[in-house]
């Protein structure tokens, strides 16, 4: 195949891309935006957060965030993939231009990771990750698709469950993280 030929294809593909997002995009405005669902969601992206910064240790803030932002990373990633794959999707997101679910992706994992480090830290980061893995996988995902948020097409709650448990303990790893040196000043020379 030429260059000329590889990039026409990939051309036409871009527009079909460009069409469906175009048509989801309709369908979003007619069937979600400002429905029940889309409340919905706009409360589970706000509220986790708003608890959290209520209960959250304030010296501790920093540490948390980013290791918050880590799990919403890889969240994100994890969830765009499993969409790029054909996996599964989502029938009411609160913005319908971002192939992740927001209110999954960046609120309930990520603050529910939070609670469980600053929680009991005691306990055995496995067993926390266990039962992180449990919860999202048995009682979060179901739930999503109960209220018609989620829709699994070559997936199950079952092969949710490792990702869940590897997500927690790297989140653990990050937090537990105490070789953070100052920036250099730009004045030496």
């Amino acid at each position: 195949m030429t260059e000329d030929k590889y990039i026409e294809l990939i051309k036409k593909q871009y527009g079909n891309v460009d069409n469906a997002n175009s048509e989801l995009f309709h369908l979003w405005y007619e069937n979600t935006f400002l429905h029940f669902e889309w409340w919905l969601g706009i409360l589970l992206t706000v509220l986790p957060w708003l608890i959290w910064i209520k209960v959250r240790p304030r010296e501790s803030t920093d540490r948390l965030l980013y290791v918050g932002f880590i799990v919403i990373i890889i969240t994100c990633w994890l969830d765009f993939l499993g969409i790029s794959l054909g996996l599964w999707f989502y029938i009411h997101k609160v913005i319908p231009t971002i192939p992740s679910f927001i209110p999954f992706d960046l609120t309930i994992l990520p603050v529910t990771v939070l609670l469980l480090l600053q929680y009991k830290q005691h306990i055995s980061p496995y067993i926390k990750a266990i039962f992180f893995a449990f919860v999202s996988s048995f009682i979060g995902e179901p739930i999503f698709k109960w209220i018609d948020f989620y829709e699994e097409i070559h997936w199950s709650s079952f092969y949710s469950l490792p990702f869940y448990f590897v997500i927690y303990l790297i989140a653990h790893y990050v937090s537990s993280r105490s070789r953070f040196s100052p920036l250099p000043s730009e004045n030496k020379q």
